[in-house]
């Protein structure tokens, strides 16, 4: 980020302020993996952070997403998009430029990034969305043909990291025999509400949920938008269908976690 687009930024603040009714609005400059040398930035003073395509390109993934459980306040969240791959990318193909100018070379395998996340405090990550990326470059594909990487492939994936650490949220979906229902009224989803790949909640409609799952909705802004069945007090052992194939799918149906013939998705959670 360079003076002259966070100048461009400031110069719309006030246009912005008007039409979307919210003054605080505030642009800092500094390094992702140095937030605790912004001041204004205060521990556990966010509900939410949003990233976007970003934190691949940043040497030290894991002090970025430090920062951020650090920032969030208990029950918060980051919701962030990004790029990632079905296997660790090799450094011949890191060491890339034209790689790494698609956004390519520093995206991480998905089960780097699962484990890192859940390393730094983020217990229990849940995919919201992922598709494919097609390579259109030619001096990207000759690359990773060049590298022996012909199965190597990337995605677009969008995730809700919770700021709820062990032992509010357990390393795996466990079942407490526990329920919810959505009511409807977050604005624009009268009719059901996405939480992530595997719980669309249809509104008024009793669904049963991991231990978890009942966490992150409880413990969190969403409690007012749910009613809540159940307690802790009988374990009933695993989540049926919790799994840790790959999470995202493959439109050839040739990778784990590749939506199969009969609709069903591997490595699909409670």
């Amino acid at each position: 980020m360079t003076d002259e687009q966070l100048d461009a930024a400031r110069s719309t603040l006030e246009y912005h302020e008007e039409k979307f009714g919210y003054s605080n609005v505030q642009f800092h400059k500094g390094f992702l993996e140095k937030l605790d040398q912004i001041p204004q930035l205060k521990d556990a003073s966010f509900d939410l952070i949003i990233s976007n395509c970003v934190i691949n390109l940043c040497q030290d993934k894991e002090a970025v997403l430090r920062h951020c459980t650090r920032l969030l306040k208990p029950g918060g969240e980051m919701y962030f998009s990004d790029v990632y791959a079905n296997r660790r990318v090799p450094q011949v193909l890191k060491d890339d430029q034209v790689m790494w100018g698609e956004c390519l070379s520093g995206a991480l395998y998905w089960n780097d990034f699962e484990n890192l996340a859940r390393k730094v405090g983020f217990v229990d990550p849940r995919l919201v969305e992922d598709a494919p990326i097609t390579i259109e470059s030619a001096d990207v594909q000759r690359a990773m043909d060049e590298a022996g990487q012909q199965d190597l492939s990337f995605y677009s994936a969008t995730y809700r990291l919770w700021n709820m650490p062990t032992p509010k949220l357990e390393p795996h979906c466990e079942d407490y025999g526990q329920a919810v229902i959505y009511k409807g009224d977050i604005p624009r989803y009268p009719s059901g509400w996405l939480l992530d790949k595997h719980h669309y909640f249809e509104t008024n409609r009793i669904k049963t949920v991991c231990g978890n799952t009942y966490t992150m909705l409880k413990d969190s802004l969403l409690e007012n938008h749910f009613d809540f069945l159940g307690d802790f007090s009988t374990h009933f052992g695993i989540f049926d269908g919790c799994g840790t194939s790959m999470p995202y799918d493959d439109p050839f149906g040739k990778k784990p976690g590749s939506t199969g013939k009969d609709g069903s998705t591997k490595g699909s959670c409670c």
